[in-house]
């Protein structure tokens, strides 16, 4: 065992090493990869030293997702505390659906729902679960809609007269968890969104009657705090009126933005959180923790219960259910996504949690008011969101992400929005400051510019 731990502390240290030099892993095309790389499994044992070799080129290779050169996706940054936790809990190697298999670790997954649960509003009737991400919080709200809507479903099957609504920006497992809870993909209604981002009240109370004329039973609407593209976050209030109207199930998919409940200064866009029936939010995005972190939590637990529950006399054995958590998850086998993110709260506390949301605002807030100050750039996305879309000079979005990821200059994305593609940069990763940012616009204009012959017929339009 200490042969391998000091392995793991020679790789970890070179490669941050490393990567104060190399924000951006080399590219290896998708097409030359197991030439490049010894990915080959044999029959033989490699030595220590063939082994050691292999899984540093290995390392060194794989995408960078903590450095200041990955904006890529809904995630990044590395917090040594949540990774403490991480660590830990792979070397505790426990199994979190009864108390008997984890211990004391119930409790940490406990006290953290039971305080995201109280900083929402809700009373001690509410609880929660941990799940693999956030396609699968959404798939277990939906569910509990479908249960709640008809309890028999559960027993005999779905009917096919379920109706769910979602915006036409919400996240891309609506339909396939649709498929997967029996409701069908065909019944799922895409509200239109308004200019920003938003879903459509008007447009989504009109479906709703449509809906009903037709003979279909509203079952849940599925609003978004931070949509994949824009970040916008859908309003809540008169949308819960709605839903308490037809006995609709109302769930908040905040996978990537619900961490602002824990923001004094942007909680408001959560306004009316405490009026859903669950809320989903993943602390690997907003709050830095590893991959995967997603927590669901509900107004009343019967709901979980009523979905998820099922005995078996050779799992629970001892303890009241309150403590086996396998009785309110969709797994059974499920490791311990809890502590790292309990030993990021516990060692910063709220306040601490507060101010890495907060500082993710503000790094987006900087990103605008140089792409405003430069007129070489196009934005549009909105304040208040730490999704920043924009173009440079008029150059395709795909073009230039792609050509950045190929070259090992920088990780960025693009997406679209009422028919316009654009770069999409995300200032997810905390553990950035203003000079990262600025620099990231830096190196798209550097690039831009000793590659001109790449760009060449846009400048020329430009």
């Amino acid at each position: 065992m200490q042969n391998t731990i000091d392995l793991f502390r020679r790789l970890f240290t070179e490669l941050l090493e490393d990567e104060k030099e190399n924000t951006v892993a080399e590219h290896i095309p998708s097409d030359q990869l197991y030439e490049t790389l010894d990915l080959s499994l044999k029959e033989n044992p490699l030595s220590e030293e063939e082994f050691e070799k292999v899984l540093k080129e290995l390392v060194f290779t794989t995408t960078r997702t903590a450095t200041t050169g990955f904006f890529n996706q809904l995630f990044g940054g590395r917090n040594e505390k949540a990774i403490l936790g991480d660590l830990l809990a792979v070397v505790l190697n426990n199994s979190m659906y009864t108390y008997k298999a984890a211990g004391p670790q119930i409790g940490v997954e406990k006290v953290i729902l039971n305080e995201t649960c109280l900083l929402i509003g809700w009373d001690e009737n509410a609880d929660g679960t941990f799940a693999p991400g956030g396609s699968m919080t959404n798939f277990m709200s939906m569910l509990m809609a479908r249960d709640k809507a008809n309890e028999k479903i559960r027993y005999e099957g779905a009917q096919k007269n379920l109706r769910v609504y979602t915006s036409q920006e919400s996240h891309y497992s609506t339909p396939k968890n649709a498929a997967f809870s029996g409701i069908g993909r065909d019944n799922v209604q895409y509200v239109p969104s308004n200019e920003f981002g938003q879903m459509d009240i008007t447009h989504l109370r009109r479906m709703i009657e449509e809906d009903l004329s037709k003979g279909y039973v509203p079952t849940m609407v599925n609003l978004t705090a931070g949509t994949t593209v824009l970040g916008a976050f859908d309003s809540i209030p008169e949308i819960s009126q709605l839903c308490k109207l037809h006995n609709m199930w109302l769930h908040v998919d905040g996978a990537y933005c619900g961490s602002v409940f824990l923001s004094e200064k942007y909680k408001h866009l959560l306004h009316g959180i405490e009026l859903v029936d669950s809320f989903s939010y993943n602390a690997h995005k907003m709050l830095g923790t590893p991959l995967s972190c997603s927590i669901i939590v509900v107004k009343d637990k019967k709901y979980l219960h009523d979905s998820f529950s099922n005995d078996a006399s050779y799992l629970y054995q001892t303890d009241h259910d309150e403590f086996n958590l396998g009785k309110t998850s969709l797994q059974c086998g499920r490791r311990n996504d809890a502590l790292k993110f309990w030993t990021l709260w516990k060692s910063v506390g709220t306040d601490g949690l507060e101010k890495i949301v907060d500082h993710q605002f503000y790094l987006a807030d900087v990103a605008r008011d140089y792409i405003r100050a430069n007129e070489d750039y196009t934005l549009y996305s909105f304040d208040e969101s730490i999704s920043v879309c924009f173009n440079y000079k008029n150059i395709p979005a795909r073009d230039i992400c792609t050509l950045l990821f190929e070259h090992s200059e920088l990780l960025v994305g693009y997406g679209s929005f009422n028919g316009q593609e654009f770069i999409r940069f995300v200032t997810i990763n905390a553990q950035n400051e203003k000079e990262d940012i600025l620099n990231f616009f830096k190196t798209i204009e550097s690039f831009v510019e000793e590659n001109q012959h790449l760009f060449e017929k846009y400048l020329v339009e430009a």
